[in-house]
C-alpha cells in the first residue's frame, strides 16, 4: 500500500490568523484588565507615529515577500505546495520577511493602540510562529529542496539577524 504524502508543510495555523488572534486577544485583554503602562510612557502622538511606521514596515516586509512569491510562480498559503525557492530579493536578507512583517505589525498596533496585552502577548505569538510555522516549513523544504535549501539556510538569516541562522 502507498502511503499519501502531503505536500505542504504542515503548520498549526494560517500565520495571519495567529496575528490576529493576537491583536483582537491583546485588545481585549487591556479593555478587561487595563495597564497603561504605554499611555504613562509615551505621549499620545509619539505612540501613534511609532506605531503607524512599525505597522508600515511590517506591512511593506510582508507585502514584498507576498510579491516575491507570487512573481516566481510558487503558493504563498503554507497549506498549498511550495512550487519554487525565493532566494532573490528581500529572501536575500532575510527567510521570512512575512513572518517578521507580521509580527511588526501587531508590535506597531499595540503601540498606537497602548495596548500592552498586546505586545505582551506579541512574545508567545512569535513563540507560536516559530515553531508552529517556522520550523514546520523549514523542515518541509529542506525534504523538498534539500541541498538547495539547506545551502540557502546557510547562508540567509531566518529573521535578517546577520550570523543568526537558526535558533
Amino acid at each position: 500500500m502507498v502511503e499519501d504524502v502531503v505536500d505542504n508543510p504542515g503548520v498549526i495555523a494560517w500565520p495571519p490568523a495567529i496575528a490576529m488572534a493576537t491583536v483582537v486577544l491583546g485588545l481585549a485583554l487591556d479593555w478587561l484588565a487595563p495597564v497603561y503602562v504605554l499611555t504613562v510612557v509615551f505621549f499620545f502622538w509619539t505612540r501613534v507615529v511609532i506605531g503607524i511606521a512599525t505597522i508600515a514596515v511590517g506591512l511593506a516586509l510582508a507585502a514584498i515577500g507576498d510579491r516575491t512569491f507570487r512573481a516566481i510562480g510558487t503558493n504563498v498559503h503554507p497549506s498549498q505546495p511550495a512550487l519554487r525557492l525565493a532566494t532573490s530579493g528581500i529572501y536575500s536578507h532575510l527567510r521570512n520577511p512575512m513572518y517578521v512583517g507580521l509580527i511588526l505589525m501587531v508590535v506597531g498596533v499595540g503601540i498606537a493602540f497602548a495596548s500592552d496585552w498586546t505586545l505582551v502577548l506579541a512574545i508567545p505569538a512569535a513563540f507560536i510562529l516559530h515553531h508552529g510555522v517556522v520550523l514546520r516549513e523549514e523542515r518541509y523544504l529542506e525534504r523538498k529542496f534539500g541541498e538547495d535549501y539547506r545551502r540557502y539556510m546557510a547562508s540567509v538569516p531566518r529573521y535578517g539577524w546577520p550570523g543568526v541562522n537558526s535558533m
